[in-house]
């Protein structure tokens, strides 16, 4: 059974490309830490690929709607750290969001808009007011996360921004025709199947097919209703049409890359 958890002390996620081999995650919970030992610290992922923007964007759409209201995502996937690009921290109504503005936050917000932003300006809530060039989720994302979990307000830690103005990450829109629905791959998962932007809604209760890599792959429910090594079309538990392999990876077999195009037919 689901309870309420709004009134215990809020979450913090963090999500990065770090991996695990390096320091990196340790030295950003040290930091949450020295500012609210209290706060429980949910690791979401450090396994995006180097600068893999648009896998962040998409794991942390899918992982929000599983956490509590009020839940802080601090979300480092930074290649344009210590340029000119804006940090920023953004409430919606699951919580907040605390990152680099560079469409990292864009599939979230196109769920769940923002109701207020604001550049990360007060130096007050820093670690420290001379940032290292490199390692923002140090010294600005992971204290302003802490921050925002401990209760200052989002308009306290800097000047509020038009979240209109935000990066949006164009992954492409799926658009139905008279047969179906066009749309494009936009996440690969560590099985290699491939997920598109076609929300499963489409297939509901219908017979269909994805037209993809010149195969025509018949739509199913669950991966065994294929045989081993067959590639299949279904809705993962991400709520989003996939192509799979049963037991195998679609992504090597098919050769099929990030906004490549794909059909579903409706039969």
């Amino acid at each position: 059974m689901y309870t309420n958890q709004i009134n215990q002390q809020p979450l913090v996620t963090l999500l990065s490309d770090f991996g695990d081999r390096d320091v990196y995650v340790g030295i950003m919970k040290g930091i949450i830490a020295q500012i609210n030992r209290r706060l429980t610290v949910v690791d979401l992922t450090h396994q995006i690929g180097p600068q893999d923007i648009k896998a962040a964007r998409f794991c942390l759409m899918n992982a929000y709607p599983y956490f509590p209201v009020g839940t802080v995502h601090v979300a480092v996937v930074d290649p344009g750290v210590g340029s000119k690009r804006r940090a920023i921290a953004v409430e919606f109504a699951q919580g907040f969001l605390v990152g680099p503005d560079n469409g990292i936050f864009s599939g979230v917000l196109s769920q769940s808009p923002a109701t207020c932003a604001v550049e990360l300006t007060n130096l007050n809530y820093w670690r420290t007011p001379q940032p290292s060039k490199t390692f923002h989720g140090r010294d600005i994302f992971a204290p302003i996360g802490a921050n925002l979990a401990s209760g200052v307000s989002l308009k306290q830690l800097g000047q509020e921004i038009d979240p209109a103005s935000l990066v949006k990450l164009d992954i492409g829109e799926c658009k139905q025709t008279t047969t179906g629905v066009v749309g494009c791959i936009q996440y690969i998962d560590n099985f290699g199947n491939l997920v598109s932007n076609i929300p499963g809604s489409y297939v509901q209760g219908k017979t269909w097919c994805v037209q993809a890599a010149g195969l025509s792959i018949l739509g199913c429910e669950t991966y065994s209703d294929v045989n081993v090594g067959e590639i299949i079309a279904l809705v993962g538990s991400h709520g989003w049409v996939e192509i799979a392999i049963n037991r195998g990876n679609a992504n090597l077999q098919l050769q099929l890359d990030w906004q490549e195009p794909l059909q579903v037919m409706l039969t």
